[in-house]
């Protein structure tokens, strides 16, 4: 096979293997970041999320734990953690359409804060 069929179908094969987004992103306190990916139906999703530790070795803060939702499009809940420092979710698509995954800290006043969370979600 020549160069010029061959790089096309090896990433053409590469890309429709899998879907993988993984990323790192910052959250305040009393805000909400969710993120989208588009799903068919019957694909296997996985997801990992960690919020960085700011001070290595030692216990994370309460302050810097998190609340994370995975929905549907219609709105069926898929995976849901309350207070947690990671997680992982995997679910079948039952539809097709924008999933979300929604990542929130609680307002704190008394000690208001920005936490990094890594995620990484892969469908296929």
């Amino acid at each position: 096979m020549s160069n010029s069929i061959l790089l096309p179908a090896i990433l053409t094969l590469t890309l429709t293997c899998s879907l993988v987004n993984s990323m790192r992103f910052e959250l305040q306190s009393g805000h909400t970041k969710c993120i989208s990916e588009d799903i068919k139906t019957n694909a296997m999703t996985v997801g990992k999320y960690t919020v960085v530790n700011p001070n290595e070795g030692y216990a994370i803060p309460d302050t810097h734990k998190i609340t994370v939702k995975v929905s549907s499009p219609h709105g069926t809940s898929h995976h849901y953690a309350d207070h947690v420092e990671s997680g992982n979710f995997a679910f079948t698509g039952s539809e097709s359409g924008d999933y979300t995954a929604c990542f929130w800290i609680p307002d704190s006043r008394m000690s208001p804060s920005t936490v990094t969370i890594e995620f990484d979600w892969r469908s296929g």
